[in-house]
């Protein structure tokens, strides 16, 4: 289960757009490919009270990461098309924590 922040830049410290809530499982016996099932829900700025819902794999060693948009709430209703991830900190001491980084 995630409840991340989503803010503006990728310091922790950055404003806070909205949090990145859902789920991922290992889904992948040969790499580090998750299934993630997350909306990303926005609690300020324009798109207050507005959601993405992202359905899709993320092979968490790659540079880049692309996951289907499938559908959205408020001002992202009827929402299609990509988000692009990247690791942003990678802190293989603390067991592989990251921040993703870019959406």
């Amino acid at each position: 289960m995630i409840d991340d922040p989503l803010t503006e830049g990728p310091d922790r410290n950055s404003k806070l757009l909205g949090h990145a809530q859902g789920i991922y499982a290992l889904a992948s016996q040969e790499e580090a490919g998750l299934l993630m099932a997350m909306n990303l829900a926005f609690v300020s700025g324009d798109f207050n009270d507005s959601s993405l819902a992202v359905l899709g794999r993320n092979t968490v060693l790659s540079n880049v990461r692309e996951m289907p948009v499938v559908g959205g709430s408020g001002k992202f209703c009827f929402a299609m098309g990509y988000v692009l991830a990247t690791a942003a900190e990678l802190d293989a001491a603390a067991g592989g924590n990251y921040n993703e980084g870019g959406c």
